[in-house]
């Protein structure tokens, strides 16, 4: 709360503090509202201020002939504060502005504004309903589920088979093994090996005798 303007030699006002601001999607309605408490009795009128450059201004009347705009009855509390409400239905974008009540006192030509409230307005992206909503969750969610469970499965499948095909050269190999006599692969290495040692040359001391057949001229 705050004091106003002295209205007369005898009246004061007291202004309640308004809404500063109210973001309201295109097509819904916007309801504003101004309060104050006096004595005097005074007369309500809405008013638009509409920036026009940066530093200009223009004030007008709400159109109240406008069947978008309705001003509600002024009603009063218990503690006396009196109450205006003002509602745009269908609102767009060029109903943007400082809405603010111009008090006047029947008696005077003083009269004094509220603080008022800026309306502006924002427009959907996406206009869609709450089942829509819900139904682009669950799609969602259902993508990201296979995007984990697709590859994940695809790397046990791989892994399966890397384990299978090892088995199958393990026993491969075993199959190799399985038919040799160990007694002739020894013998055949003991050859190996005593032919490496003896060299190239044969020793002829240890040579077994051979019969040996001579040509007659």
């Amino acid at each position: 709360k705050y004091l106003a303007k002295i209205l007369n030699k005898c009246s004061f006002v007291t202004l309640l503090i308004d809404l500063i601001s109210l973001r309201i999607a295109v097509s819904q309605t916007a309801s504003l509202q101004c309060c104050y408490s006096s004595e005097a009795d005074l007369n309500v009128n809405w008013t638009l201020t509409v920036m026009i450059t940066h530093n200009d201004s223009v004030v007008m009347n709400v159109n109240q002939t406008d069947k978008r705009m309705h001003v509600v009855p002024e009603s009063e509390n218990n503690q006396g504060v009196k109450c205006s409400s003002l509602q745009i239905q269908n609102v767009s974008v060029k109903d943007r502005g400082l809405y603010r009540c111009a008090l006047h006192h029947t008696s005077s030509s003083f009269s004094v504004h509220t603080p008022g409230t800026f309306l502006q307005m924002y427009l959907h992206v996406l206009d869609i309903s709450e089942s829509w909503k819900n139904s682009i969750i669950t799609a969602e969610g259902v993508l990201l589920l296979l995007c984990v469970l697709i590859p994940g499965t695809m790397l046990i499948f791989k892994s399966k088979g890397l384990h299978e095909l090892e088995r199958r050269k393990g026993k491969e190999e075993e199959n190799i093994y399985e038919g040799l006599n160990l007694d002739d692969c020894n013998s055949t290495y003991h050859q190996i090996q005593r032919s490496q040692v003896q060299g190239p040359y044969h020793d002829v001391s240890n040579a077994v005798e051979e019969d040996i057949e001579f040509e007659k001229p």
